[in-house]
């Protein structure tokens, strides 16, 4: 008896399956890699000719005379730093800034308190909600140019004065204290929203549970605030804490608008524009404004060392 074998010809295995380390498998790894860099390819180019190519250049006429007009630029060291750093008339305008810094432990203290109450259950608490953040959509012209009238002579603030008898022919922005005084608290008013929503929006993170174990236990509102929220938003505070100094450093469009710089209450920035724009030293205010960046990369190298970003677990 004669047995016959019947051989079957092996199915064809595709080549990138027989080798798992082969072309495509190194082409799918290497797609995969550049896929991320090529969505990232866009945002990247415009961040690059629109803020470090400018920072750059910045950084280059800041060793140079040019006056922003004229093709020559004549290269002269340190020079223009050397004259922020010595003559007083520069550097004095940074003291302004400390009525800034004032305002603003202000408005986070009063935006933290807000957003404390109007996170509990309360009556109208979306309508205090919007109030609260408002002024903050407003454009900053409009807000320099409402409260120009509000401030000035017989404006609106002497008219409710007058009304409980403390009328007043003082100019508010008459003086320097009193007009940067004036200045900061129609920044405590403007800006007071923003920190009250970042505030609102990481107390509500917070799980419910916590508030019910806590209140079972008999904590009261103080105490819910002590262990529970300020823990938890801690992150928000420093971040907050951050742009409040470098806010208070930056200011430019309410004292601009108000006072043109006047009567002592010229900022930093306002007298880079002044230094660029009306007296062609644009050498100088790359300085200064390179001068600027770097205080503020200062102040929030040393908060952040001070205050380092903590996990925080309350459970």
């Amino acid at each position: 008896m004669t047995e016959t074998t019947t051989h079957t010809a092996p199915a064809k295995v595709p080549r990138a399956a027989a080798l798992p380390g082969g072309r495509a498998a190194a082409r799918g790894r290497t797609l995969r890699r550049l896929t991320p860099w090529l969505f990232l390819t866009v945002p990247l180019v415009l961040l690059v000719t629109f803020t470090y190519v400018p920072v750059g250049n910045m950084l280059y006429y800041s060793f140079t005379d040019w006056d922003g007009v004229s093709p020559d630029r004549n290269f002269t060291g340190f020079d223009n730093y050397r004259q922020i750093l010595t003559r007083p008339e520069l550097f004095r305008v940074f003291f302004v800034s400390f009525f800034y810094l004032a305002a603003s432990a202000v408005q986070i203290a009063v935006a933290l308190y807000f957003a404390t109450v109007l996170s509990f259950d309360l009556r109208f608490r979306n309508l205090f909600k919007g109030i609260l953040f408002f002024p903050y959509l407003v454009n900053g012209v409009a807000i320099g140019f409402v409260f120009l009238y509000f401030f000035q002579d017989g404006g609106t603030l002497d008219a409710v004065l007058s009304w409980f008898g403390a009328g007043s022919d003082h100019a508010w922005l008459g003086d320097p204290t009193s007009a940067n005084t004036s200045l900061a608290g129609v920044s405590v008013w403007r800006f007071t929203g923003l920190n009250f929503v970042l505030f609102l929006g990481a107390i509500q993170s917070i799980p419910a549970e916590l508030y019910e174990a806590a209140q079972l236990d008999g904590a009261t509102r103080l105490q819910q605030f002590r262990h529970i929220i300020a823990p938890s938003i801690r992150p928000v505070v420093s971040l907050s804490v951050i742009l409040a100094i470098s806010g208070s450093l930056a200011v430019f469009e309410i004292p601009y608008i108000m006072t043109g710089g006047a009567t002592g209450t010229t900022t930093f920035v306002i007298q880079t524009v002044k230094l660029a724009f009306q007296f062609n030293k644009t050498g100088l205010a790359s300085a200064a404004a390179v001068v600027l960046l770097l205080i503020i990369l200062l102040i929030t190298w040393i908060q952040r060392r001070l205050v380092p970003d903590e996990k925080v677990d309350l459970v």
